[in-house]
């Protein structure tokens, strides 16, 4: 067989002998055909393919560019040009519940505590550096660029803004380093899940433009996560505008939509009218506030030596439990002891109780037996057949006062409660059948 009679063989192309049976490659060339046979006619009947309508004519002057509608100027560097918006909040604005005044008055020990991170107990609140972006897309990745990086910061008692604009995708290398310059004169960083994208965001930005990223070691408080810790227990959801109506009391009118975000800077690309990011600037610039906001709001409520009970006992307690957790059990007993012992803060709710809970089991762990036992009778006075009050009693009674009977009696009590699992009362019925028998052996 030569190379033709190959190929042909191959490709399904041979001929059958006269009156011979169709071979299989026959067969196959014959189904491969029919099939595109079938294709050409359904691809007859598709509609051509539209000429692109031609690209929308703006009268003259309708689109405005960016210089008109945002106060700001273009800045060159040596990596090039972008365009920058400059802003002041002085002192005396108010912002939902608080001035700007009072978003400056954060504790240092305190944002360490919510960041666990001990090295911004060493700055000021002047060295806060606010960041947010806003991003062509909302998932990140390489092919996400950072089309609008707001800043804030403080200064005496006002709050400054920078918001740094890309025109097009060619201002980036100009804007960020803008960006690397600002974050050096600075001693740390404050977003909220900017761990989670805006600064990773960044970083892969500054590497993809062949600049040093500047944040490398930057301590970063993000607000999300000890918004969560300290918040999420009376909220449906920790975002940031939910914290806004909950927490800050503020709410803003005509903002637009996130989501909508990255739309908008395209069609800027497209139209380059400044009308479609006058909304963004202003979008980006209450994201700032709110985070210099929220962190005086979390500072405030972690504050361990308080005198007064403006903030939610719920969220007082949750304070505590974050000190404890974080190893700070002397801050944290402060705060426990305020909440039971604060008379605006309702001395029967379920709150105080918990923490009532809390203090006397950090008395326990200590063995400072008398005042763990004060507030186990307190507890048991206060809320009758309270389980964990009468069980603790009864270990007291039986471990450390030897007296069986009490105990015996203690747990009596708290067999009588009805609501128990059946697991909790099999332990109850335990102990008590351990104390009868040890009541025995003393009686013998």
């Amino acid at each position: 067989m030569n190379v033709t009679d190959r190929l042909k063989r191959i490709t399904g192309e041979a001929q059958n002998p006269a009156g011979g049976k169709p071979s299989v490659d026959a067969k196959r060339a014959a189904v491969v055909s029919d099939l595109r046979r079938r294709i050409d006619a359904i691809m007859e009947r598709r509609p051509q393919r539209a000429e692109p309508s031609p690209e929308r004519v703006f009268p003259e002057g309708r689109a405005r560019d960016i210089v008109e509608v945002i106060d700001g100027l273009l800045l060159e560097n040596d990596r090039g040009a972008c365009f920058v918006s400059d802003g002041v909040l002085l002192g005396k604005e108010q912002y939902g519940k608080t001035t700007v005044a009072e978003m400056t008055r954060f504790v240092m020990d305190h944002l360490a505590l919510l960041a666990r991170d001990q090295r911004l107990a060493g700055f000021d609140p002047a060295d806060a550096l606010f960041l947010d972006t806003e991003t062509t897309g909302l998932s990140g990745g390489t092919g996400t660029t950072a089309f609008l990086i707001g800043l804030g910061w403080f200064e005496g008692s006002s709050m400054i803004t920078r918001q740094i604009f890309l025109r097009d995708f060619s201002d980036e290398a100009a804007g960020l380093s803008l960006l690397r310059e600002i974050v050096g004169e600075k001693g740390f960083l404050v977003t909220f899940n900017g761990k989670a994208f805006d600064v990773g965001l960044l970083s892969t930005r500054f590497v993809m433009n062949r600049i040093v990223d500047p944040f490398g070691d930057v301590p970063h408080l993000d607000l999300l996560f000890p918004s969560r810790r300290l918040l999420g227990h009376r909220l449906d959801n920790c975002r940031l505008g939910t914290l806004e109506e909950e927490i800050l009391t503020f709410r803003r009118h005509g903002d637009v939509p996130g989501y909508e975000i990255p739309a908008r800077y395209f069609e800027w690309l497209r139209r380059r009218d400044g009308e479609l990011m006058r909304d963004v600037f202003e979008h980006n610039r209450l994201d700032l506030v709110s985070m210099a906001a929220l962190a005086a709001h979390l500072s405030d409520l972690v504050d361990a030596d308080r005198r007064d009970s403006r903030e939610i006992e719920e969220d007082l307690l949750a304070a505590a439990r974050l000190r404890l957790h974080r190893g700070d059990e002397r801050g944290g007993q402060r705060m426990l002891e305020f909440i039971i012992n604060d008379g605006s803060a309702g001395r029967t709710g379920t709150t105080v109780r918990e923490a009532a809970r809390e203090l006397s089991l950090i008395h326990k762990r200590r063995g400072e037996w008398d005042e763990a036992r004060g507030l186990w009778e307190r507890m048991a006075l206060q809320w009758p057949g309270d389980l964990f009050a009468l069980e603790e009693l009864a270990k007291w009674c039986e471990h450390r006062a030897r007296d069986y009977g009490g105990a015996i009696e203690l747990v009596e009590r708290a067999l009588d409660r009805d609501g128990m699992t059946q697991e909790e009362r099999s332990a109850l019925l335990h102990r008590r059948a351990r104390l009868l028998r040890r009541c025995g052996r003393d009686q013998e």
